[in-house]
């Protein structure tokens, strides 16, 4: 039935109800939002809150996210990981890689590259530690 065929109380109600939803409407959107009280407080003194800072990467990311740096950098392989650490500002990885290939392995030279990264990945630095014959690394400790 089209709207002008419906009785005219009936258009009026629909009107009214439209206009309500509405202004319910306008009045969520205009309301501000309040903090709670004690948060007020602080924020008011200055004194907000610190709550515990969590890193964006965890372990796993970050050893990802160094052997990536090392491989870009050396334009070597990751070997693995060898020493994984959380520091103040984020990460210190040990990565292992092989330097020179040789026959047999057993002769292969290696390095432990110690990589630095912020929390998010990103990286700080990194260094040669070590330079070592395969195998032959726990002699030099």
């Amino acid at each position: 039935m089209p709207p002008e065929e419906r009785p005219r109380e009936e258009r009026r109600r629909e009107a009214r109800h439209d206009e309500d939803r509405h202004r319910d409407d306008r009045h969520h959107e205009e309301r501000p939002r309040t903090r709670p009280r004690e948060e007020r407080d602080r924020h008011e003194q200055g004194h907000e809150r610190e709550w515990p800072r969590r890193s964006a990467l965890d372990a796993r990311g970050a050893a990802r996210s160094a052997a990536r740096h090392v491989e870009g950098l050396t334009g070597r392989a990751a070997e693995g990981v060898t020493s994984l650490e959380r520091g103040e500002d984020g990460w210190i990885i040990g990565i292992e890689v092989v330097e020179t290939h040789r026959i047999p392995d057993s002769t292969d030279i290696l390095a432990e590259y110690q990589v630095e990264l912020d929390d998010t990945g990103e990286l700080s630095s990194y260094r040669r530690t070590e330079r070592y014959y395969r195998g032959r690394r726990e002699d030099r400790t």
